[in-house]
């Protein structure tokens, strides 16, 4: 893997309503300078990469664009210090709003899966349970399929990516509108039947990504056998925030201890890192790769942990503000509003 001398983290924003998305490097996630300012110029720069309009066409032959950008960046930016731009003066947009494939991998942390089954039950075998039996229970199941399971995956649908910041709307017939907040791993080539040894070589980067759910919709009363409804309860429009920022690999020293923190009302509802997952990144990469073909600019959402509202009782509502970080990689910020019909 390339180690470049300076870190920084790609987003997409817009500098005005109706202006277009530039991309810009971010340095300490405060400072932002347009990619085109950075590379002109640059001795490492090839004619026609400038013009690159999304981080998602630069995601197309990450392997070539990321040493020339990261060069770029080592060189250029010390005397692009006048022209930075402050974050705070331009809206960030989903940094990857163009990705043809998300994969979510559910029940993937301890805690969270504990926490869920106690509370929400998970299928027929919990069925008639009291909440002791119903711990004890999945506590066993999930340290079975720890050591002997494969992981759980899905798709969601690309329409419901929606940006790191504004309005979230609340489905107005929507009754357990929850948080999911994840690491989001990036696909930066194309991945067929990778092995867990090599699985690091077609990661990106990083962002954050809070996969919402309505838990009312997830089981289907009249369809129990069959299991989970993710269609419904997980693929309405913007039940993807993504972003703010999209973090190179190199510049993530071990994706397996990051913080995943979000705050409801200035409340901490998620604390955890993500060394509590069930099967790690690579464990992931491999098992979907097994199964599905991954592309440039997919984005594999990697498993929630404990303190979903599930867990609390306690769902979105108009008024509340959710923001979510997670170590390194930014902040979220939304206002929840009803739905207008």
């Amino acid at each position: 893997m390339h180690r470049a001398e300076r870190p920084f983290a790609l987003g997409m924003f817009e500098r005005s309503p109706g202006e277009p998305a530039i991309v810009g490097i971010v340095e300490a996630l405060k400072w932002v300078y347009p990619l085109a300012d950075v590379l002109e110029g640059a001795q490492s720069c090839p004619t026609g990469l400038p013009a690159a309009p999304s981080i998602f066409a630069l995601l197309q032959d990450w392997g070539r664009n990321f040493p020339i950008i990261a060069q770029a960046v080592t060189q250029r930016l010390e005397g692009l210090q006048a022209s930075r731009i402050d974050v705070s003066r331009l809206t960030a947009l989903a940094p990857i709003a163009e990705a043809r494939q998300l994969i979510c991998t559910g029940a993937n942390y301890r805690k969270h899966v504990i926490d869920l089954v106690v509370a929400q039950g998970a299928g027929a075998d919990t069925e008639g349970m009291s909440v002791e039996q119903r711990r004890a229970h999945v506590t066993r199941r999930v340290e079975s399929r720890a050591a002997n399971g494969i992981p759980y995956a899905f798709p969601k649908l690309v329409s419901s990516l929606c940006g790191p910041q504004g309005d979230l709307v609340i489905p107005a017939d929507a009754s357990q509108f929850d948080w999911e907040l994840e690491l989001g791993v990036v696909i930066g080539r194309a991945a067929w039947r990778v092995p867990r040894e090599q699985a690091g070589s077609v990661i990106a980067g990083y962002t954050i990504v809070n996969d919402l759910t309505r838990r009312e919709l997830v089981y289907r009363e009249d369809l129990k056998s069959i299991g989970s409804d993710w269609l419904r309860a997980k693929s309405g429009p913007g039940f993807m925030p993504t972003g703010p920022y999209f973090v190179p690999a190199a510049f993530v020293s071990d994706p397996q201890a990051l913080q995943i923190r979000l705050e409801l009302n200035g409340q901490v509802m998620q604390d955890e890192s993500t060394a509590d997952m069930l099967f790690d990144i690579n464990r992931q990469i491999e098992y979907v790769s097994s199964y599905a073909r991954l592309l440039p600019g997919d984005i594999l959402a990697t498993g929630s942990p404990a303190g979903n509202g599930m867990h609390y009782g306690r769902f979105l509502q108009p008024g509340d503000e959710m923001r979510g970080s997670i170590s390194g990689l930014g902040t979220q910020i939304h206002r929840c509003i009803a739905e207008v019909r």
